[in-house]
């Protein structure tokens, strides 16, 4: 993963704490990275407004201009879940089989399970903006997807 992979795929979590901020969306259903594209579908039952997807953005660029530490702790799959319950866990299930889990945390503000690498800090991903939204009524989800802005 080159380190546009790695900056737009912190950026991910932190969309999904500003999702979470402004509409309360716990779930996600699916994430995709290209380069510096984004998306990230979470499960939603109402349909945002356009000020509501304006300020999930406004959050998210404020979280990554405070250029919070962005940590990562490996525990066994037993003592990930009970220090932080399902929290740690998306739509897409973890395969039984897998023992560790490898935690991302961004204090106050998201925090999951994922195995891939990432900043360490928020600043190191620069500004992101909205590329396009839609709401899916009939399953409930959410699509938002976003640009990294170049540096």
């Amino acid at each position: 993963m080159d380190d546009t992979e790695i900056r737009t795929h912190t950026a991910l979590h932190v969309v999904k704490g500003a999702v979470r901020k402004v509409l309360g969306a716990k779930w996600t259903a699916s994430t995709w990275v290209s380069k510096g594209h984004g998306r990230i579908t979470v499960q939603l039952f109402n349909k945002p407004s356009e000020s509501d997807m304006k300020e999930i953005f406004r959050l998210a660029n404020e979280k990554i201009v405070e250029g919070v530490p962005v940590k990562m702790e490996v525990l066994s799959r037993e003592e990930a879940e009970k220090k932080y319950g399902d929290e740690i866990y998306d739509l897409f299930p973890i395969p039984a089989e897998v023992k560790e889990l490898k935690i991302v945390i961004i204090e106050g503000w998201n925090i999951n399970a994922c195995n891939k690498p990432h900043t360490s800090t928020t600043a190191e991903i620069g500004e992101i903006e909205m590329c396009d939204w839609r709401f899916r009524r009939v399953k409930n989800l959410l699509e938002v997807s976003f640009n990294l802005k170049k540096i």
